[in-house]
C-alpha cells in the first residue's frame, strides 16, 4: 500500500458517457493496486453507481448536488477524510456530476486535514460529440470543465459528423495549447496508459497524524464552509426532481419522451416493463431504453430523475401526471452558473 493516493477526475456534461468511461478504467485496472471510486450525482436517487462494474470495488456515492458546491461539500470533505484515514487507496477515481464546475478540486485535495495524502494527477473531460457544441453555448460549467481538463475523450462520434468533431477540437484548442484528444464510441479506448499504471509508485511520505474525532471534523467543515472565499453557492438555474412510475407499457414511455419539453437536459432511471428491468436514458432529445441485468435497490425501480431549468419543472410535473408518474422527494438545488 502506497503512502499517498493518486487522484484522477472524470468530468463531462450530462449524458456524455462518464460512467461508461469509468467502467473501462475499472476493467483495465491491475489487481495489485488498490482502487477507490467516488461518484457524484446531481439527482436525489443515485443511478450510475448501480451500473459500475466490480464486486469488491470500494465506492462512495454522494447525491443531491455537486461535490464542488456548498450544498454537499460537507459530505465530500468528510468522505475524503474517511478515504485518507481508513481506506488509503493507491488511486482514487472521482466521477463528478455532469453539471459540475471542478476548478476547486485541487484546493480541496490539499486541505491540511488530509496531510498530503492526495496527489492530483489528471482531469479527463468526456465530450458528447453530438450535443457538446449546443451545451457549451449555454452552460458555463462546460467551459469550466474543458478549461481545467488535460485530456479529452470525444465520445459518441458515431452520432456526429466529421465537421462537428473538428469544430469541437478547434474550440478546445482555444483553452489549451497542446490538448490530448481521443475519439471513441461507448468510450471504448485503451485507458490503462491514461492512469500511468505502468509507472512505479512514488510520492512524498504520508504522515496521517492523530485522527480527528467526529465532532472535530464536523467543526472543521463548518468553519471551512462559513468562509465565503472558500465556498460559493451559485444561483439556482437547474433543478433535479424524481418521479415514480406506477407502471405501464413501453409505448407509454416512448410517448412521454416525445412530449418532453426541449429544455429538459437529462432523464435517467431504471423501469420495470413486462417483468424485465430496463435503463431509461435521455440526453438532450436523444433517448434509449435498454434491458439491464444488474442488481437494483428497491427504491431505484421505476424512479426517473429529471434535470432541467426550474421554470420547466411545473410543465414536467404536469406531463408526468398524464403518464402515471408521481413526484417523490423534494426538488434539489442546482450548483453552477449559466452563461449570460
Amino acid at each position: 500500500m502506497a503512502d499517498f493516493t493518486d487522484v484522477y477526475l472524470i468530468t463531462g456534461f450530462l449524458g456524455s458517457g462518464k460512467t461508461t468511461f469509468l467502467n473501462r478504467l475499472i476493467r483495465q485496472f491491475p489487481r495489485n493496486r488498490k482502487l477507490m471510486v467516488l461518484m457524484n450525482e446531481f439527482g436525489e436517487i443515485g443511478v450510475d453507481g448501480t451500473l459500475v462494474a466490480g464486486e469488491d470495488l470500494d465506492i462512495l456515492e454522494i447525491s443531491k448536488g455537486s461535490i464542488f458546491c456548498a450544498c454537499v461539500k460537507t459530505d465530500f470533505i468528510k468522505g475524503l477524510y474517511e478515504i485518507a484515514q481508513k481506506i488509503k487507496p493507491d488511486i482514487l477515481l472521482i466521477e463528478s456530476t455532469g453539471v459540475a464546475n471542478p476548478v476547486d478540486l485541487k484546493k480541496d485535495l490539499n486541505l491540511p486535514i488530509f496531510k498530503g495524502r492526495f496527489q492530483f494527477k489528471e482531469q479527463f473531460c468526456i465530450i458528447d460529440a453530438a450535443n457538446f457544441l449546443d451545451a457549451f453555448q449555454v452552460y458555463a460549467s462546460v467551459e469550466k470543465q474543458i478549461s481545467s481538463s488535460t485530456r479529452f475523450i470525444i465520445n459518441k462520434i458515431d452520432l456526429a459528423s466529421r465537421e462537428q468533431v473538428e469544430e469541437i477540437k478547434n474550440l478546445v484548442k482555444k483553452y489549451h495549447p497542446d490538448p490530448h484528444f481521443y475519439e471513441a464510441t461507448y468510450a471504448d479506448i485503451n485507458v490503462a496508459e491514461l492512469l500511468s499504471l505502468e509507472q512505479p509508485l512514488e510520492g512524498v511520505r504520508y504522515e496521517p497524524g492523530r485522527p480527528m474525532s467526529e465532532e472535530e471534523l464536523e467543526r472543521y467543515v463548518e468553519e471551512l464552509l462559513s468562509d465565503i472565499h472558500e465556498s460559493l453557492t451559485p444561483p439556482d438555474l437547474l433543478m433535479s426532481a424524481s418521479f415514480f412510475w406506477k407502471g405501464g407499457a413501453l409505448s407509454d414511455l416512448r410517448e412521454m419522451t416525445a412530449r418532453l419539453p426541449r429544455e429538459v437536459l437529462r432523464v435517467k432511471g431504471f423501469v420495470q416493463i413486462e417483468g424485465r428491468l430496463h435503463l431509461y436514458n435521455y440526453v438532450m432529445g436523444q433517448c434509449t431504453i435498454e434491458m439491464q441485468d444488474v442488481p437494483v435497490k428497491e427504491n431505484q425501480i421505476n424512479v426517473l430523475v429529471f434535470i432541467a431549468p426550474p421554470q420547466i419543472m411545473p410543465a414536467v410535473e404536469k406531463l408526468m401526471g398524464d403518464f402515471n408518474f408521481v413526484k417523490t422527494g423534494e426538488i434539489n438545488r442546482q450548483e453552477f452558473f449559466q452563461k449570460r
